[in-house]
């Protein structure tokens, strides 16, 4: 990495960041909820209740911690993470009761899911003016690989050694691969550090929001409810996926195939979506971001043959793509770089908080007896109604311009 500029040194640092927040992720937390639940002896619904309890406190105090990016240099602040994902991935393999299986489950939604990407997406997005939609599809690259490899090679792991013993092997591999990546990439990173282009003026000619004047925003609440379409409503297919199944009279294995689809779709998505971005800026792509979600509900709603699994992963794939960079870039676009970990912190938190939402939604409303398709009617109402009030909207979202 002697050779390689700043500039690549730290999309480097945002992809490998991303690629290993996907250890509190919950594709791959879900992996290990058979081997768990067997050992304590506790039921889905328990590991259900549990995991969104967990991951609702740890949206809580993401709030904090991961406004504290704002205030140290990255190196600093990416060891703290590194130390505190390493020692999470070893509590989780020592759980044996139902409290630590919470405090494991916490752990690992604060460190993996939150702050990892959080720091890798919030370095990315302060660092690069000109260039930030390209450089955080690369980034977000990272989540998409770690869907399409990682599944795999944990079910080779389980199937040769217990799963303690696999987080175990996770901690050690963190603590020492992650702290030579970050000293090698982002060590002379600090606050001020901007891309190496001639566009470095483009943040300085806006207005830099403080958290405090974003809370207060009425356009910043417009922007996440659609931005939150996506996680509450995917996780509860990810979570619910084996009662689409049985709803769908589809073989076990069709949604497994289908994530095939939602993995290449993502990943083209995001080299799409990057280049549009700087091109066209996030704030006039994201009123189309969530057509391709409204799609996937009418799939959901008319698709009946099992062909319309990959269909409808395929389209929640693109959603996936768009979602990732626009909950990254937009923010940065309309308030500013300067304080931008301690918005990101909120927003990160907000999504972390929708996947519980999410998988809360989707058990109350099966437990209702509705039918897939009437929740997907409820998906889709929520996602056209935010829709209207952005486009009523559209016209404000904009950053505001300094005077010289």
């Amino acid at each position: 990495m002697i050779n390689l500029t700043l500039n690549k040194k730290v999309i480097i640092f945002g992809f490998i960041f991303t690629f290993f927040s996907s250890f509190g992720q919950s594709f791959f937390l879900g992996l290990f909820n058979a081997p768990i639940r067997n050992e304590l002896g506790i039921s889905h619904g328990q590991f259900g209740s549990i995991f969104a309890i967990a991951t609702i406190s740890s949206s809580l105090v993401l709030i904090w911690v991961g406004k504290k990016i704002d205030d140290y240099n990255l190196i600093n602040y990416s060891i703290f993470v590194i130390i505190l994902l390493s020692f999470s991935s070893f509590f989780f393999s020592n759980i044996n009761n139902i409290f630590l299986l919470f405090v494991g489950i916490f752990l690992m939604r604060l460190s993996g899911q939150g702050l990892m990407g959080h720091t890798a997406s919030t370095a990315v997005s302060r660092f690069f003016n000109k260039n930030r939609g390209k450089a955080l599809g690369i980034t977000w690259l990272g989540l998409s690989s770690s869907e399409f490899i990682l599944p795999i090679c944990i079910t080779l792991l389980l199937s040769i050694l217990s799963w303690d013993k696999v987080w175990i092997i996770i901690s050690v591999f963190i603590i020492i691969l992650l702290p030579i990546i970050s000293l090698k990439t982002i060590k002379t990173i600090n606050l001020d550090s901007r891309e190496s282009n001639k566009s470095n003026s483009i943040d300085e000619k806006i207005k830099h929001w403080k958290r405090v004047e974003v809370i207060k925003d009425y356009k910043f609440y417009i922007i996440a409810a659609n931005l939150l379409a996506m996680p509450w409503i995917a996780t509860g297919i990810f979570v619910y996926q084996s009662f689409i199944t049985e709803s769908k009279l589809w073989s076990d294995f069709a949604i497994p195939k289908a994530f095939m689809a939602y993995s290449i779709m993502s990943i083209l998505t995001i080299f799409l979506a990057g280049s549009m971005i700087d091109r066209f800026t996030s704030r006039k792509i994201i009123p189309f971001m969530n057509i391709p979600l409204l799609l996937a509900m009418f799939v959901l709603y008319f698709g009946n043959s099992e062909i319309y699994s990959f269909i409808l992963f395929g389209l929640l794939g693109i959603s996936n793509g768009l979602s990732n960079l626009l909950g990254s870039s937009t923010w940065a676009e309309i308030y500013g770089v300067k304080y931008i970990g301690g918005i990101k912190a909120l927003t990160t938190s907000f999504m972390v908080f929708s996947t519980a939402f999410g998988t809360a939604i989707f058990g109350l409303l099966i437990d209702k007896q509705l039918s897939i398709e009437t929740i997907a009617i409820v998906c889709s109402t929520y996602i056209i109604t935010m829709f209207i009030i952005l486009i009523v909207f559209r016209k404000q979202i904009e950053p505001i311009k300094l005077v010289n």
